[in-house]
């Protein structure tokens, strides 16, 4: 394939995503989560954990919590209280192609 054909076919391929109605997929649900850290422990020292055990994570405190929609990095927020309710405000949204890198 020469580099006229791979324009002609990108363009198209250009053409084809602007003329697809995103309406079709908005009312999709996916999962939304929020993460504080993570940490990895034995076995044996998960079943001791009981009522005011503390459990060190990877993270200090004051840094951004990871957001997640199905399971994929997409932002980074902070925690805020909303209504005697807990809420995060987006401080930072990860490129696409950060993602794309992120999933090889």
């Amino acid at each position: 394939m020469n580099a006229k054909s791979e324009m002609v076919q990108q363009q198209e391929g250009d053409e084809v995503a602007q003329d697809v109605n995103l309406d079709v997929i908005l009312d999709v649900p996916v999962t939304l989560s929020m993460e504080v850290g993570r940490t990895r422990i034995p076995i044996r020292n998960l079943l001791q954990l009981n009522q005011g055990s503390v459990v060190e994570l990877d993270r200090a405190a004051g840094e951004p919590l990871d957001v997640f929609v199905n399971g994929t990095l997409v932002a980074h927020g902070e925690v805020v209280v909303v209504n005697e309710k807990f809420g995060i405000r987006i401080t930072d949204v990860v490129s696409p192609a950060e993602r794309i890198r992120k999933l090889k």
